[in-house]
This record gives structure tokens, C-alpha cells and sequence, in this order.
């Protein structure tokens, strides 16, 4: 039975992503690049205040960036105001030679560092977020209406770049299907900044015109707007699986000073989700001089590089490769494609080999120099090319024996000779650093084991110790480290890797009901191998913290791992992950935990993994007894075309049908609970109702929530529609009743969504 106290310290923990230092003290740095990226500043949290670090890598030193408590005596005497140098009531600052600047108490400050006396000072701007700036901070380009516009930084001047946009055919923005209009208009944002990428001799802009003039309209119902007034329809271009027309970009480069427009001699890029530039797909050559983008056919099954010449729209192609399923330049969708051109050679990342490797090829004729990485593992990411030294840096998967999805640092000549492991131990390693790395800051931790955060030097030698990640208030809500374990796929060869949480205040002679938390990918993972859940883990940790036992599960057809295994989902959706292996692993823990009571086991999953809770139940109903269902595409025919197309495939409708929960609704299940937002502009909110229409003619048990006015993460009712969730679950799990807990709500900013939900 769950408690108020089981409640609330779930809230807590659902809370931990958006509360740095709440649970869990250090274990965030975000550095903030000071002096070319030779030095960096950066705030740790505890739960309270926060402490502001300064680091100079060159010299191993890291000291306070300033003394806390005479800066919190200046700033009362100055504004009369009380401040604790414990809780400072600003969250960034500039560092300048002498002094400190911040915001606070409504207006902004200088203080000096010699004498500690704060002052008032003149507000300068940090400049417009939906602007972006030259690398020389001289001007700034922004879309208005549907054109793009330059904005002298210095004297304020503007004048327009581009003067053709229209509805539908616009400059500066990616396809409607990944705007996020409705959760913009939560933040009161019109747009996103405009997708464009400058020279980086600050001349040029990089740009494209989107062309969705054909794509087709859907629909959304905005009962009560924010004024009160009659409901309004909010109208989006979203196409289909199947559709003729998808969103289009039509590459151009913009001289800003000259005022003309350069297009792209060549047809336009198909941009079925997201823009070229926003994904990093096209970027500048170093010295300005050529525009270099990847292009797919709608098929995905070839992989292009062009050089586009900025003078003259002159388009070459620099090499390709094809295969007989997607080729991809990296099988994350939403990471950046593991390419980097050079001087003369291009870094070319395949999985020819069956794993994913980086080859070299020259820049100028696309002929093949050799492969540079192999072996039964795979590159991540590319992190450093020392040309001069003819060495690259990059991040590789699958040489830590115990789980080849934690990171490794390693290093290779552009040869292929002398690899070598930079960070030589058996965590994950998650590395930031500058536009000029001289150093990296790593970030190693495990699923179990809390981060420990240094700045290294490319030997991977220890600069400066950064933070030692403190648990001591997450362990005191009863928390207990989760357990990561490996067990067979459902063909019984296969290895397959989960994380397991057991429940608040566990006892190994009581027997717990299971809830297996679902994300089918293949486009991103359910796990990930660090101490971060990451946003598709937000889920497991409160739920475990109601008394339940919660098993996370990377199946075949997810990716991380070598391309046949994520080459499973092709044209396999519908197996949604390969729920058979989740099926399997259920049992293979169950062996030797017997507190794991299978007579009692609940799915539960958003978006894509509300589309697998509720398959769960369907295909398998002997095992899943009960589902919570969020956001769930419950029909791949009526949901994004490039989605569907990328793992289905472009021509075939028979898997996309395989994949309709709808069109299954007469096999057997139990109660399930589906919950969708009003406005939700990403995976539109008839998926759930047509599969509620469904159950209802077969006359199954089930609960329907449409949350008015809500988008896909449910972002300003997270902490209701979670409470929601963990009611059913008790209710249905324990036959008990939950008791009467309401939680605060969650307030999450636009600068988080990023990092919780990317």
C-alpha cells in the first residue's frame, strides 16, 4: 500500500531533473566560456543557493568567482535589501577584468572585486533569444513575418536580407510538424530563432526557404483560449505516411553587407522533420570559403555530401554511399551526423562493416584513403581533429565489457594506427567542451555510481577536479542505486541490457508488483548508461518510490549497439521495441528475484512509449496486466511521415497498418488508462481517440483524460497528470485506494526543455 510519504517523496523525485541540487548536489556542470574558452565559470546548486566556480584549465585551478559572503554584505548595504551568501538572488553572471555583473532585485549591478562595492550600473542587453549573432557580435539575424532580417548591433540599424517570403513558402524556419507552436505559446514565444548558420568570417548567412505550400493541413481545437473567447482552430501542416508532398528547403546564402541572395543550383532538400542547419546536416567550411550539407531520398537508403560554393550556388557532389536499409550518419536521430570535413579529407562515419566506424576520404575527388576506427564497436561522436598532429578524438561505445553502451574517450591516427583509450576505466563519459579545445570536461559516472566531474587534457590527464556529485539527500528519501543487468533477447542468444528499481523501503520477503517502463526508440534509447535518467527515464525513480518494482529495457531494434541489431526494427514498429524481449527479460529477473510478482505487471509510456504500453497489453495481455498510456501514437498511418517512413519504410503500407493499435482493439486486455493533451501539436490527440472509439464498440475497461489546453509533454500539468498516473497504477496494481496527495506544480523554463526531453 502507498503512503502520503511514498507520494511525496515521488514528488521529489519527479521534480529532480528540473531542481538541480534538490536531491543531488554537484552532479550538473554547465560551463559558461569566458577568454575564448581559456577559462569558464560555472553554479552548483544546493537546493538553496547555488555557489558561482571559476576555472582556468592551463593553471589546474578552480576557486570561488568571487568571495560569497562580502559580495552578499556589498549588495545589502547597496540595495538595502537582505541577501544570504548562501541563497544569492542572481543565477548568472559576467565576469569582467576587476568586476562581477548580475541582475538582481529588479535591476543590474557591478560589483568590484578589489573593494567589493556594488554599484548600479547601465543595463546592456544580453541580446534578443530569438536573434542569432555574428561570431563577431556585429550583427544579428532574426525571421520576421516570413522573411529574415539583419540588425546592426552597434548602431541599431535593420534592414532585410530577404523580401519573397511568404505564407507557406518562408525563410528561416523548419517544417510546421516540429514547431512546437503550442508549447512556444506557453512560453509566449512566437517562433524559434531562425534556423541560419554564419560564415565564420561573419559575412555571410547560411539560410533556407521551407516550401510547405502542398503539404497537407491538419487540425487541432483550442477549446478555451487563454482569453476566454470562443474556441479557436489551430491549423498545422503535418504529412503523412504515403503523402505526395512533404516540407522542402531550398538552400541560400545571404551576403549581409552586399544584400545579395546566392540559391543553391540544385533541387531542394527534402526536410521532412527537421532543418538542415538546426540538425547541423549543412555547415561552413573553417575558412568561409564553401558550404558543405548531406541529403537523403525519401527512402533514406542513400547518404550524399555536397559542397555548395557561396559565390556563385554552384553545387558539387563530394561522395555517397548506399545501402539496402537507411544509411544514417548517425543512429541517434537527433544528434548530429558523425562527419567532419578537414582541409583536404572528408571523416566519414559507416556501418559498411556492421558496426559504426569513421573512413577517410579525399575532399576534392570523394575517393576512398582508408578506414581509420573498426572493431565490434562503434563511434559516437567525433569530438577533436588535430590536423597538425594527424590524430582524432572521438567517443566510441562497446569497449566497456560490462555495458557497451557507456562511452569511451579514445584517439586514433588518421591512419588507423596508434588507438588508444583516453579515458581508461569502465564509466560513461559524457564530454563538453570549447569551440578551441585545448581541454575537455568529463563528466564519468554509471546508472549506480553518482559523476565525477574533471577537466582533461587530450593524454586524458586530470587539469583540475571539478565536482564529486553528493547523494546524501537522495539516499535520505530512501532512494536505493538502480541495477543495471543483462539478460537474454526473446531468441535466446541475443544479449540484451536494462536497469532495474527496486521499490522504496524494499524488503526481499514481500513480493512487489512490476511496471515495466517502455520506450521503443529506434531512434533514441530507453537507458541511458549514465547516473542522468535523461528524459526518457523521467518515470522509473518516482514510480519505484510508490512501492513498485520498475524495469527499464533496451530491446533489438533500439540503437547503440551494431547496425543488425537496430536494423531489427526495420519494417518492424509495430513490435515496438520487440516487446517479446521485454517479455523475456520479465521472466529471466523474475527467476532469480522471486519478490517480482508477474502475476502483476503494468506498462507505462509516453509518446512513443504510449504507443508500446498499450501494445504490450494487447499483444502480450497474459503478461501485462494493466497500462498507462501518455501522448501514444496509436496509428502510424496518421502520424509523422518521416518518422514512419524511417524505420518502416518509405513504400509500405502493410507494416504501417501492422503498427495501428486501433485496428487491434478486439484481442483480449486489461485496463488501460490513456491520457493525451488537447493541443498537442507533435502527436496529435485523435491517435488516442480513435483507439478510445475502438475499445469502446469492443466494450474493453478503460480511462480516457484529454487535458485541456495541454501540448505533448504535458509541461505546465506535469505534476497532475503524474499523480494521475501513479493513482491508476496503485489502484489497479495493489487493489488499494491511493491516499489524498495533491503535489505542487512543476514549473519547467524553456531553457531546460532541451536537456529533459531532446
Amino acid at each position: 500500500m502507498s503512503t502520503t510519504q511514498d507520494y511525496q517523496v515521488a514528488e521529489q523525485l519527479l521534480r529532480r531533473p528540473v531542481r538541480p541540487g534538490e536531491l543531488v548536489i554537484g552532479d550538473q556542470v554547465r560551463p559558461q566560456w569566458i577568454d575564448g574558452g581559456a577559462r569558464f565559470w560555472y553554479a552548483v546548486s544546493d537546493g538553496v543557493g547555488r555557489r558561482f566556480m571559476l576555472v582556468e584549465p592551463a593553471a589546474g585551478t578552480r576557486e570561488p568567482a568571487f568571495d560569497h559572503a562580502l559580495l552578499a554584505a556589498a549588495l545589502a548595504a547597496a540595495s538595502g535589501q537582505q541577501v544570504d551568501p548562501g541563497a544569492l538572488p542572481f543565477m548568472a553572471i559576467e565576469l569582467t577584468e576587476n568586476a562581477v555583473e548580475f541582475d538582481a532585485f529588479g535591476e543590474h549591478w557591478r560589483c568590484r572585486l578589489d573593494s567589493y562595492a556594488c554599484e548600479r550600473a547601465e543595463f546592456t542587453p544580453a541580446g534578443n533569444p530569438l536573434e542569432v549573432p555574428s561570431p563577431d557580435r556585429k550583427v544579428a539575424v532574426s525571421q520576421r513575418g516570413y522573411d529574415l532580417w539583419a540588425h546592426s548591433l552597434s548602431d541599431g540599424r535593420e534592414w532585410a536580407l530577404t523580401t519573397d517570403g511568404e505564407p507557406d513558402h518562408r525563410y528561416g524556419s523548419g517544417p510546421d510538424c516540429m514547431s512546437n507552436g503550442t508549447l512556444l505559446r506557453k512560453f509566449g514565444l512566437p517562433h524559434l530563432p531562425p534556423a541560419v548558420a554564419w560564415s565564420p568570417d561573419s559575412t555571410k548567412v547560411l539560410a533556407h526557404r521551407t516550401d510547405e505550400r502542398g503539404v497537407r493541413q491538419t487540425h487541432l481545437v483550442e477549446a478555451r483560449p487563454a482569453d476566454g473567447g470562443a474556441p479557436l482552430l489551430r491549423t498545422q501542416r503535418y504529412a503523412y505516411p504515403g503523402d505526395e508532398n512533404l516540407p522542402q528547403a531550398q538552400l541560400v546564402v545571404l551576403d549581409v553587407a552586399e544584400g545579395s541572395v546566392v540559391r543553391a543550383q540544385t533541387e531542394p532538400l527534402l526536410m521532412p522533420q527537421l532543418s538542415p542547419i538546426t540538425s547541423k546536416w549543412a555547415w561552413w567550411a573553417p575558412d568561409s570559403s564553401a558550404v558543405y550539407y548531406l541529403s537523403q531520398p525519401r527512402d533514406l537508403r542513400t547518404l550524399a555530401l555536397h559542397r555548395l560554393d557561396p559565390a556563385t550556388g554552384e553545387v558539387t557532389t563530394v561522395l555517397s554511399e548506399t545501402g539496402t536499409t537507411r544509411v544514417e550518419p548517425n543512429q541517434w536521430l537527433y544528434e548530429p551526423p558523425i562527419v567532419r570535413t578537414l582541409a583536404d579529407e572528408v571523416l566519414w562515419y559507416s556501418q559498411r562493416d556492421g558496426w559504426g566506424h569513421l573512413y577517410r576520404y579525399d575532399l576534392r575527388t570523394g575517393v576512398l584513403l582508408g578506414q581509420v576506427t573498426s572493431g565490434q564497436w562503434a563511434v559516437r561522436q567525433i569530438l577533436h581533429v588535430d590536423e597538425a598532429e594527424q590524430v582524432v578524438y572521438f567517443t566510441a561505445s562497446g569497449l566497456v565489457e560490462e555495458d557497451p553502451y557507456r562511452r569511451t574517450v579514445c584517439r586514433v591516427g588518421l591512419d588507423g594506427s596508434g588507438f588508444a583509450k583516453v579515458t581508461d576505466d569502465e564509466l560513461d563519459h559524457i564530454v563538453t567542451m570549447p569551440d578551441n579545445p585545448e581541454y575537455f570536461i568529463d563528466f564519468a559516472s554509471a546508472v549506480d555510481t553518482p559523476p565525477v566531474t574533471r577537466v582533461r587534457d587530450w593524454a586524458g590527464r586530470v587539469l583540475v577536479e571539478l565536482e564529486r556529485a553528493d547523494i546524501t539527500k537522495l539516499s535520505a528519501t530512501g532512494w536505493t542505486p538502480p541495477e543495471r543487468f543483462r539478460v537474454k533477447a526473446a531468441d535466446g542468444m541475443t544479449d540484451i541490457y536494462g536497469v532495474l528499481y527496486r521499490p522504496r523501503g524494499f524488503d526481499p520477503a514481500q513480493r512487489y508488483p512490476v511496471v515495466d517502463t517502455i520506450y521503443p526508440g529506434p531512434q533514441v534509447n530507453r537507458v541511458a548508461p549514465s547516473f542522468d535518467p535523461g528524459g526518457m527515464g523521467l518515470d522509473a525513480e518516482p514510480i519505484a518510490a510508490l512501492g513498485f518494482v520498475v524495469v527499464a529495457v533496451d530491446g533489438r531494434g533500439t540503437p547503440g549497439r551494431s547496425k543488425s541489431f537496430h536494423d531489427a526494427s526495420y519494417g518492424h514498429l509495430a513490435d515496438a521495441g520487440c516487446l517479446a524481449d521485454h517479455v523475456a527479460a520479465l521472466r529471466q529477473l523474475a527467476e532469480t528475484r522471486p519478490w517480482m510478482d508477474l502475476d502483476r505487471v503494468g506498462a507505462f509510456g509516453h509518446s512513443g512509449g504510449g504507443f508500446a504500453a498499450a501494445r504490450a497489453m494487447l499483444d502480450f495481455p497474459e503478461v501485462y496486466k494493466t497500462g498507462v498510456a501518455l501522448s501514444g501514437y496509436h496509428d502510424a498511418r496518421f502520424f509523422n511521415q518521416a518518422f514512419v517512413e524511417a524505420y518502416d519504410g518509405a513504400d509500405n503500407p502493410g507494416a504501417w497498418a501492422r503498427t495501428s493499435n486501433v485496428d487491434i482493439t478486439d484481442r483480449p486486455a486489461g485496463k488501460l488508462l490513456l491520457i493525451h493533451g488537447e493541443l498537442d501539436d507533435q502527436v496529435h490527440p485523435d491517435h488516442t481517440l480513435r483507439l478510445a472509439d475502438r475499445l469502446l464498440a469492443a466494450d474493453k475497461d478503460f480511462e480516457v483524460l484529454i487535458v485541456p489546453g495541454a501540448e505533448h509533454m504535458f509541461i505546465d500539468c506535469l505534476s497532475y497528470v503524474r499523480k494521475h498516473c501513479w493513482d491508476f497504477l496503485v489502484r489497479e496494481l495493489t487493489g488499494t485506494q491511493p491516499p489524498a496527495y495533491r503535489p505542487a506544480p512543476i514549473v519547467i523554463g524553456p531553457e531546460l526543455l532541451g536537456e529533459l526531453f531532446a
